[in-house]
């Protein structure tokens, strides 16, 4: 009975927590639904413990387990009235023009950081609901390595997965053995600042503290995406194009022109053009070789061969074609290019200056810039392919 019991509330407990990490993704975190589920998860956390004391099991108390820790991640602690707190902050600091300087105590004070350039920095909370929003939508970013960095250059030691060959066996008190073959490489990063500005009507920083903040966060997020895709293109771009031709094509790429060490790991990434002419790819029985992941409703996977390939989906707007050319970049991206984020971003208004055809003073707008440090490298060159297929050709399967 008391068995059945404790299922009952872990099942509960297991369901609140998956609604409420769905919550937080779609930015409803500083909801009173959000922070009444948060403590229905808490309670009956409590009851858990209870029931186990009772049934004198000797396992020690519940640790939070991965969703719960993934919730916490999702959700960015601060929760509840600190959450709130930090909206607040934001939209005081942005009818106040994020100016850098403020007095300790003023409520629109909120400087993390210190910043060359000058401008408000944001803080984490708002930066988090920032790349929350950026990663919602299709992003090369998702599919790449990134690293986070204090500093504004720096270096790392690199070496290739296909060239791991693994440790030498030495008797006790033997000499080891110097290995050849795997050579280190010195990678070095510099970030750039990257900036854009953006309008709003003064009336807009009359609205509420939330509607002022989920503005500037959607304009921020967009941008960013935009200008993560474009620096991760330019980079896999350092590699000649080449031309698959066909499934067979595909085929090779995948099984000969990429090394073993990375067939595990290796997606297929395109377009809705990809997409389109790989939905036509049949096998001698007449059935899609792309479909949909059983376990991953929205995602989908290719049949080349005896494996079966993950196949990601970025818009054409982000990754185009050129003509009929669907571009295929085959491979493991995160083996093969390093993003570099200094996770400082700053923000300064006028709503005196001029930009463009925009006039802050005689339109009554505010212009706010934004401003972020990044750099994208090219980490391992023989991890991935930078392909494309002509569309225009009748699939081969």
């Amino acid at each position: 009975m008391e068995k059945e019991k404790l299922y009952d509330l872990q099942n509960q407990r297991k369901a609140l927590i998956d609604e409420a990490k769905k919550m937080a993704l779609e930015g409803k975190h500083e909801s009173e639904e959000y922070r009444e589920k948060m403590d229905r998860i808490r309670s009956l956390a409590g009851q858990i413990e209870a029931v186990r004391t009772a049934m004198d099991l000797d396992e020690p108390a519940e640790e939070p387990g991965w969703a719960e820790k993934g919730l916490r991640r999702l959700a960015y602690e601060p929760q509840g009235d600190k959450a709130g707190d930090a909206v607040k902050d934001f939209a005081a600091a942005a009818r106040a023009g994020f100016r850098a300087e403020k007095a300790a105590g003023d409520p629109t004070y909120n400087r993390e950081g210190s910043d060359p350039d000058g401008g408000y920095t944001v803080p984490k909370d708002i930066v988090y609901r920032v790349e929350k929003y950026r990663e919602a939508k299709a992003s090369l970013r998702g599919l790449v390595s990134v690293e986070s960095v204090s500093t504004l250059s720096g270096r790392r030691t690199f070496k290739k997965r296909s060239q791991q060959t693994g440790f030498v066996k030495v008797g006790e008190g033997g000499k080891i053995p110097k290995k050849d073959g795997p050579q280190f490489e010195i990678k070095n990063y510099s970030v750039s600042k990257y900036a854009g500005f953006f309008a709003v009507t003064n009336e807009l920083l009359a609205d509420s503290d939330e509607n002022i903040t989920n503005c500037l966060v959607q304009w921020i997020g967009d941008e960013a995406r935009v200008t993560d895709n474009k620096l991760i293109l330019a980079c896999i771009d350092q590699k000649a194009k080449v031309d698959l031709k066909d499934l067979a094509g595909l085929k090779k790429a995948l099984y000969l022109d990429l090394d073993a060490a990375f067939r595990s790991t290796s997606r297929i990434v395109t377009n809705s053009d990809g997409i389109f002419w790989l939905s036509n790819l049949k096998d001698a029985n007449g059935r899609d070789l792309l479909s949909p992941i059983p376990s991953e409703p929205g995602r989908m996977q290719l049949a080349i061969g005896a494996q079966v390939f993950r196949v990601e989906e970025i818009n054409s707007t982000d990754l185009p074609s050129d003509g009929t050319k669907a571009p295929f970049l085959v491979g493991d991206l995160k083996e093969g290019v390093r993003l570099f984020d200094r996770k400082l971003l700053t923000l300064t208004t006028s709503n005196i200056a001029v930009a463009g055809d925009l006039n802050a003073y005689e339109q009554d707008l505010t212009l706010t810039r934004a401003i972020e440090r990044l750099d994208v490298q090219l980490w391992d060159d023989s991890a991935f392919i930078n392909g494309f297929i002509d569309t225009a050709a009748v699939p081969a399967g």
